[in-house]
């Protein structure tokens, strides 16, 4: 099976790619994680108008995974698995505005549930918002919600293939930063990017990337279950932050160097929507049965 955009998909990925390398999503992160989430709320806004938040309800979950992994390439925060992927499904319809929900257990918490417009417990509007948990991703505010609400499969799957979306085009942003960065980075008289070592370890991110993409596009297409693409994206993704934060040396451990949002983001979404146990152990009870 050939795995081809057509071309109306790569239009929505060219104009998706437009508007957020010309938004400096980088200082709307870095102002959502402390607090001010204007200039991400303004961001929501033109990407709604784009129709991002109508794909799930109106298109198919290959154009949600083109949608979800331009999210990931450029650190959008925002509560997007839950309002344009989960919650459309679920509900039956566009949701407008800014919700999210919480879904227990594989989803404890709601993602910025302090300015969300509507907070769920499953599809049952939720209750009074408790106390807020500390993520890795400084982007991510956590809270306790109270109520409770049934899980919907169908829902469930395609906001799991978004946070696999997700962790692909995070790893690739990472590898191209990585690549970069070596090109420029010179040492002992040559850039760092000569050397083999490094050569191998970049190459190793690209192989993984480019082993979980199918994946990813398989289970769009319903060929292969979304836990077996959040499983190799997220691996993936996860080689490609730890190569990025040794090829990037010392400053790769700083939290005012821009690959820190890509590299927390990473480990975040990794448990997100299901932990990989979980989702291995899906796999397995499905090949068993």
């Amino acid at each position: 099976m050939k795995f081809e955009l057509d071309d109306d998909q790569r239009d929505l990925a060219s104009a998706l790619e437009r508007l957020l390398a010309s938004s400096d999503t980088v200082a709307v992160a870095r102002a959502w994680a402390d607090g001010d989430p204007a200039g991400g709320l303004a961001l929501w806004k033109r990407l709604a108008d784009l129709g991002v938040t109508m794909l799930a309800a109106e298109a198919t979950p290959v154009e949600v995974c083109i949608a979800f992994e331009a999210l990931g390439r450029h650190a959008v925060p925002g509560p997007w698995v839950e309002s344009a992927a989960y919650l459309p499904v679920a509900l039956g319809r566009e949701v407008t505005g800014v919700a999210t929900l919480a879904l227990p257990p594989h989803v404890p918490f709601a993602l910025d549930a302090d300015i969300a417009d509507e907070v769920y417990v499953g599809t049952t509007p939720g209750g009074r918002i408790g106390a807020l948990h500390v993520s890795v991703d400084r982007t991510r505010r956590l809270f306790e919600v109270g109520g409770g609400g049934e899980t919907d499969p169908a829902a469930f799957d395609l906001a799991v293939l978004a946070t696999a979306a997700q962790l692909l085009g995070a790893g690739e942003r990472v590898l191209a930063d990585s690549v970069a960065y070596v090109k420029a980075r010179r040492q002992f008289g040559r850039e760092i990017g000569s050397y083999q070592a490094i050569k191998h370890a970049l190459a190793d991110v690209r192989i993984a990337l480019d082993f979980a993409r199918p994946l990813v596009l398989g289970a769009a297409l319903a060929e292969v279950p979304a836990g077996a693409a959040k499983i190799a994206a997220g691996e993936a993704a996860y080689l490609a932050s730890r190569t990025g934060l040794q090829v990037h040396g010392a400053i790769g451990y700083t939290a005012e160097f821009d690959l820190s949002l890509w590299i927390t983001k990473i480990r975040a979404l990794l448990t997100a929507w299901g932990t990989p146990a979980h989702h291995r152990s899906r796999l397995l009870a499905e090949l068993s049965a």
